[in-house]
């Protein structure tokens, strides 16, 4: 293994603003605490939160380090005080409270999860936040069962295209909302049942239309706005809405006679300031029931592109684009 430098250079937010505002700099390498391992990062995965921090409107939990990057996947070359299950050498993915954006990062021992056998290293990176935040929002808020219907706004995105496979790995039927026929096409081939364009059909109708009346069991948004209600309309009864984001925005008028006729449940979360007890928790479900599906080939994350670490501001013009399809990944 090689000695581990005292200095690095990574990807800092200069000021609050624009993709231009992530520039280099030279910090510290860290030294991993109490239940604490230092990965060499090789890949890194881009996510709408950092996009979020960049722009000053999402800031660290504290105690985080002040640099974006929420996943991470490398090699383990430093362990903390009682950090045990990892080993110096692993290969680890690991969710991370900041710090991505950088050749060196601490994450939790009880939150980095082995590299399953057949995921690249570059996939690793961009598993961890998209694989928690689905495995918790879908399954364990939103409660989805075999049979039952998903559907999932922004079906293209990362964390769309990662419950495409969750749920169809589970036996679920999946709809999916996009915004172009390529990101539909990318959609189906993985698995969605069916993809609406937004923007030439009405989701809510088609969701009748294709549940034969019954209407969407789960809904994932990351939209907000005028989706709010238009999801209590395409929900079935006892239908359960989780939220994950507001890409339209955190206000709406809405009917909530709806949520009472129809017994909705309406919830949602953040995954940055949960505390390292509830992702521990979170990660021994997953390494129990999901990891396997990636071991056999039945789930990876789809990739839309890599860009070096030092165009980081390009991943972000490209995500800000939102014409990628699936995970934007640094590499190192």
């Amino acid at each position: 293994m090689e000695p581990i430098p005292s200095q690095m250079t990574v990807i800092g937010i200069s000021k609050p603003g624009g993709p231009e505002v992530l520039l280099p700099e030279t910090r510290p390498v860290p030294t991993p605490g109490p239940g604490e391992i230092l990965v060499k990062v090789q890949a890194a995965g881009v996510n709408r939160p950092d996009v979020a921090q960049r722009a000053g409107v999402y800031p660290p939990p504290p105690g985080a380090s002040d640099l974006p990057g929420l996943e991470v996947a490398g090699q383990v070359v430093g362990l903390g005080e009682g950090a045990s299950r990892h080993k110096l050498g692993d290969s680890v993915m690991s969710l991370v409270a900041g710090g991505g954006y950088a050749p060196y990062c601490i994450a939790q021992d009880a939150q980095a999860m082995a590299v399953p056998i057949g995921l690249s290293i570059i996939e690793a990176g961009a598993t961890p936040e998209t694989l928690m935040t689905v495995w918790h929002n879908v399954f364990e808020r939103g409660g989805l069962k075999p049979g039952e219907t998903l559907l999932i706004h922004g079906g293209s995105s990362g964390i769309g295209t990662m419950a495409i496979q969750l749920a169809k790995a589970f036996g679920s039927k999946v709809i999916v909302t996009v915004g172009s026929n390529d990101k539909a096409a990318a959609c189906v081939k993985i698995g969605a049942d069916r993809a609406i364009d937004y923007k030439a059909e009405d989701f809510v109708a088609i969701v009748k239309e294709f549940t034969e009346g019954h209407g969407a069991d789960v809904i994932l948004d990351m939209v907000g706005g005028d989706y709010i209600e238009k999801n209590y309309d395409a929900a079935a009864i006892d239908g359960r809405i989780v939220q994950i984001a507001f890409l339209h925005g955190p206000k709406a008028t809405v009917n909530f006679v709806k949520l009472m006729m129809k017994r909705l449940q309406h919830t949602g979360s953040t995954l940055r300031p949960r505390s390292n007890a509830d992702k521990a928790a979170m990660v021994a479900a997953i390494e129990a029931k999901v990891l396997p599906l990636f071991a056999a080939g039945q789930v990876k994350p789809l990739i839309d592109g890599t860009f070096p670490l030092a165009e980081a501001a390009e991943a972000h013009r490209r995500m800000e684009s939102s014409q990628h399809i699936g995970k934007i990944v640094l590499t190192l």
